[in-house]
């Protein structure tokens, strides 16, 4: 029974308790008073109260719910004086739009709050009627902002920390997802497919670092200000296992294929597939116990099969003594399962919480005024998506006010709302928003269309809206067409509770939202399309770049010992963020392969290699660790440092250097490889030596001077692209 509670009072559930339980007390007023004409003001000021509702700690809930009310006071009163004012309506909704997504350049809770700020701004136009003093539904809207608000306040006492938790949870179960993935690349029977797994696997990688921004993000306004609670530090001890354990299996070590061959009658390999397998399990079991609320235990077939490995790799080593570099790979790769198997299975010991309680994250927010205007004015321009949506939506609320106004259109600002929910920053998205939006308002409105028959009462009405309303915010964040049925039926009823036929308002819900929709798509697909924009040599670039400042950091930590590790984060994270950038981008083109067939191919050549890159120095990075108690032959240090920091030169140029000056530092780089591994050789030969204890480093070496000639490669191939004007010859990834 406690099992199937918990089970019911997941994140989501509980993340619609604030909207249920300030529903029902507007309802119950409602009811007593009899005041049903003011309904649907008052319940729209809770639901815009609800989209704005930013998971903090009390004191920064309280600044919250004082800055919205502020705002929405504001929106709401300007907009409701600007009724009947055809032009100030016009420009001031129109630049409204334009500075509301601007502001997403400062971040994603300024962002939200301001699209709050629009969106009750469209409500006080779409709840005017002439008869109502002016001042009556601003007024409204604030009170169910301030009823929503202190039931928010009321679920926060009781589930402090629960949205926290559940966002770790995201993060393992992304985790999972990621290891099930992976662990197709260790098929032995599925190896002339394995290039197919690249796009679904950074598809993976992306979903795990939006879930980690996400997850940085309310821990930081959590912890900020105020000693750390146990509960806090336990989330972030998880946190930090979870990044440790996406390094480890991101991590890299050797080619799949060429390793899965020589692998493939051996059961090492089938044993390696079965351990990500198994963690991936592990990593799914530990989210589902945060989301319910249970305790994380580890599971002895996992122990059971990482010592089937550790036997499996013994035997394999005694009987190929002479495949070192096999040997040596498959080491680093065992000792990473290792390093995930240690985090899987302490992750709830109590000693450690010492330690996280210490930890730092770094800032998420953009603070100052300067910094802030700083932000602003660099996307200042058409290269930047977000500008260039802030443009868009701007000319898509002036053309929709101005069929409004000119055609005098009863309800007519419905065109508005859906263009403005439909329209999003790339044009598949729009497609996708367009579909989900008119099909949930066409089952709604039929749904809807019922209620005549029913004979309702106010009191059922009222408790239609409660549900509809409750059932928008369980689906507005996974399932966009249900919310929007749920939304629909919802201004259905209340429109009926306040006296308008609802025939007239059933073929206006229909017609308004097929002509938002149609605006929006025409503004995504003709008004600056992202596809003209999309320009690939720069997001690898810029990937590149940054992935070269990431190898440089690890050097210098290796070099000189480990040290830093909010610094290493951040670098990391940024490297992360670049690469899922690319992965996102390719995912886009993909999603149209007719419009970007000839684009297709390179593009996944390039996410290819830069995965493979990243993971390679994620490997370097996984082992700062170890180098504390390694001894660094002279040879080593002599020869490994200055040609990595070559490396590093190599990759953070790699876009500028023509061929020749390419082939040139590339012959430097291999002729330093050469005397290295000659070095190492004649070290390990020598009987008076041990092996090497860094021959794992300068493989990874060997790994990243392998993959940049075909970076460089596929930077610079040409294509025709048909797309485009099909008598041009484009480089494909110069843009």
């Amino acid at each position: 029974m406690r099992k199937t509670l918990r089970s019911w009072f997941n994140g989501k559930v509980i993340s619609t308790l604030p909207i249920f339980v300030a529903v029902n007390l507007a309802a119950i007023v409602i009811w007593f008073l009899g005041v049903s004409p003011q309904a649907m003001p008052l319940i729209l000021g809770m639901i815009g109260a609800g989209l704005v509702d930013l998971d903090d700690r009390f004191v920064g809930r309280l600044k919250n719910i004082c800055v919205m009310l502020v705002v929405f006071s504001c929106s709401s009163f300007l907009m409701q004086l600007s009724i009947g004012h055809s032009i100030a309506f016009t420009l001031l909704f129109t630049i409204m739009a334009f500075v509301v997504t601007m502001f997403g350049a400062i971040g994603p809770r300024y962002s939200t709050m301001a699209f709050g700020a629009l969106l009750v701004s469209l409500y006080t136009v779409l709840v005017y009627t002439p008869t109502v003093p002016w001042f009556l539904n601003p007024i409204l809207i604030v009170i169910g902002a301030i009823l929503y608000s202190l039931s928010s306040l009321c679920i926060f006492f009781i589930f402090p920390n629960r949205a926290v938790q559940e966002s770790v949870g995201d993060v393992f179960a992304a985790l999972s997802g990621y290891f099930l993935e992976k662990a197709q690349f260790f098929d032995p029977d599925d190896l002339e497919e394995q290039q197919q797994h690249q796009l679904p696997l950074a598809i993976k990688n992306a979903q795990v670092i939006q879930a980690f921004n996400q997850c940085q993000g309310m821990l930081f306004y959590r912890i900020r200000g105020q000693q750390r609670r146990s509960q806090i530090i336990r989330m972030m001890k998880y946190y930090f296992a979870a990044q440790e354990i996406f390094e480890r299996v991101s991590a890299d070590y050797f080619d799949y294929q060429s390793f899965a061959k020589k692998l493939k009658h051996t059961d090492l390999i089938f044993r390696i597939q079965r351990v990500f397998e198994l963690q991936g399990q592990a990593c799914a079991d530990l989210a589902q116990s945060l989301q319910l609320n249970t305790k994380y235990t580890y599971d002895p077939r996992l122990e059971r099969t990482m010592n089937g490995l550790l036997q499996a790799l013994e035997f394999y080593q005694k009987s190929h003594p002479v495949c070192r570099a096999n040997l040596s790979a498959l080491q680093s790769l065992v000792e990473s399962l290792q390093a995930i198997d240690w985090q899987l299975r302490h992750i709830n010991v109590a000693q450690d919480l010492n330690a996280a309680s210490k930890v730092e994250l770094h800032p998420v927010q953009i603070t100052g005024l300067k910094n802030m205007w700083t932000a602003v004015k660099g996307n200042f321009t058409f290269n930047s998506p977000l500008f260039r949506h802030a443009v868009r939506l701007a000319a898509v609320v002036f053309i929709s006010c101005l069929i409004v106004e000119i055609f005098n259109l009863h309800l007519g600002y419905w065109i508005l709302m859906t263009a403005i929910l439909v329209c999003q920053p790339n044009h598949y998205a729009t497609k996708l928003r367009l579909k989900q939006r008119i099909g949930g308002s066409i089952l709604g409105v039929l749904v809807g269309s019922l209620l005549p028959y029913m004979q309702p009462t106010l009191g059922l009405d009222l408790g239609i809206i409660v549900l509809t309303s409750t059932l928008y915010f369980l689906f507005r964040s996974n399932n966009f067409s249900y919310a929007t049925f749920f939304i629909t039926v919802q201004v259905l009823v209340s429109f009926y509770v306040m006296g308008f036929d609802i025939e007239d308002v059933m073929f206006s819900r229909i017609m308004y939202t097929l002509g938002g929709a149609f605006i929006a798509f025409l503004a995504s697909s003709y008004l600056w399309p992202d596809w003209k924009y999309f320009d690939l040599r720069k997001t690898i670039t810029q990937s590149l770049k940054v992935e070269a400042k990431y190898l440089l950091l690890i050097i210098s930590q290796l070099q000189f010992g480990h040290c830093d590790q909010l610094q290493y984060r951040l670098v990391r994270r940024k490297a992360q963020d670049s690469a899922s950038s690319l992965g996102n981008l390719v995912n886009i083109m993909n999603n149209d392969p007719k419009k970007y067939a000839s684009r297709l191919p390179v593009a996944f050549e390039l996410l290819k290699l830069n995965y493979t890159l990243l993971s390679y120095i994620s490997a370097l990075g996984a082992y700062r660790d170890s180098m504390v108690n390694i001894h660094q032959p002279v040879y080593f240090m002599s020869s490994f440092y200055p040609i990595a920091k070559k490396m590093v030169g190599l990759l953070d140029s790699l876009d500028t250097l023509s061929s020749v000056e390419f082939d040139e530092k590339m012959r430097v780089i291999h002729e330093g490889l050469a005397t290295f591994n000659e070095e190492e050789q004649r070290y390990n030969e020598n009987a008076s030596n041990t092996e090497s204890d860094v021959k794992f480093l300068l493989s990874q070496l060997n790994l990243i001077g392998q993959i940049l000639p075909l970076l460089y490669t596929a930077m610079h191939r040409k294509v025709v692209s048909k797309d485009e004007d099909a008598a041009q010859t484009t480089q494909l990834v110069a843009g």
